[in-house]
């Protein structure tokens, strides 16, 4: 009997849809062994392309236990990473597209998404050792979840709203790999805590050309566009620091992570001019106090 890596029995393949439970219904899985199967999604895909103008789509789950103990191929030897495979490879297929995990993609140049967190301080605070560690591992172009938290029943009304971790979560995603949106910030905020959010999105367009130069970069050698101080100072008595990061050699960032605005920043040898211009010399603790909601403090090595 044919058993999925978790021992449960794999069930007998049948014409019959493999309808599966999802977050807010029903879905269904396809066979990926199948070409009919692949064929049919490729002209689904392309009809969105064409009839809606769609430059890509998320891949989301596609992970080995979505397949697990469903019957999703005729050839019950196909195991279900096998499956999670060939769906992370259809997605590579062109375009530009988003996976949300995918097995043995580490090295492949496709975008992938951290697991979704909560919308909560403690949450934000994983964000960045978690993008660093996901770069290490051979995935460099990371996205850090959605702003705010992936967990949309927290924008839903009623629901315990933070403004200020709102905007926060936006300024980790402003000058790190990838800056994806969930619930419409005009929605959601008003007042200082919007003008914070667009001044995020404004700080990103100015470091746009930056940021692309490092996706090709990774692109080509598959060194992580957004590097543990550690990685770029070596030796420098950084490996502890999880709540900064590099974006490339010469921007480091220090996004504000706690409700009180207060942080301090680990600031590696050299000559740095932060976002306010003012110079600082390096091998040294900042610390910050009462960072205003619209301010992402980042400094720019000068040497």
């Amino acid at each position: 009997e044919a058993r999925d890596p978790d021992g449960a029995p794999r069930a007998a393949w049948s014409n019959d849809p493999a309808a599966v439970s999802w977050w807010n219904g029903k879905s269904a899985l396809l066979d990926f062994t199948q070409p009919e199967a692949v064929a049919w999604f490729s002209e689904r895909l392309a009809a969105l392309r064409r009839d809606y103008g769609v430059d890509g789509f998320k891949f989301d789950a596609g992970g080995v236990g979505c397949y697990c103990g469903n019957a999703i191929a005729r050839d019950p030897s196909v195991s279900a990473a096998a499956q999670g495979a060939l769906y992370g490879a259809f997605a590579l297929d062109g375009g530009c597209h988003e996976l949300r995990n995918a097995f043995g993609f580490a090295g492949k140049a496709v975008v992938m998404r951290l697991f979704d967190k909560m919308h909560t301080w403690e949450a934000l605070g994983k964000l960045v050792p978690d993008m660093l560690a996901a770069g290490l591992v051979g995935c460099p172009f990371i996205c850090p979840d959605m702003i705010g938290g992936g967990n949309w029943v927290s924008f839903l009304p009623g629901a315990a709203f933070d403004p200020d971790l709102f905007v926060r979560s936006a300024q980790v995603h402003a000058l790190c790999p990838m800056m994806q949106i969930s619930a419409s910030p005009w929605r959601v905020l008003s007042g200082a805590h919007l003008e914070a959010f667009q001044a995020a999105v404004a700080l990103r367009q100015r470091h746009a050309a930056r940021i692309f130069e490092l996706a090709r970069e990774a692109a080509r050698t598959g060194e992580p566009m957004m590097r543990a101080l550690e990685y770029v100072f070596p030796g420098a008595g950084l490996a502890d620091v999880r709540d900064e990061f590099m974006m490339g050699e010469d921007l480091l960032v220090a996004p504000v992570l706690e409700k009180s605005g207060d942080r301090r920043v680990a600031l590696p040898p050299g000559r740095w001019r932060d976002d306010l211009g003012e110079m600082h010399v390096g091998s040294q603790v900042l610390d910050l106090r009462a960072v205003p909601i619209h301010r992402l403090p980042h400094y720019e090595r000068l040497d």
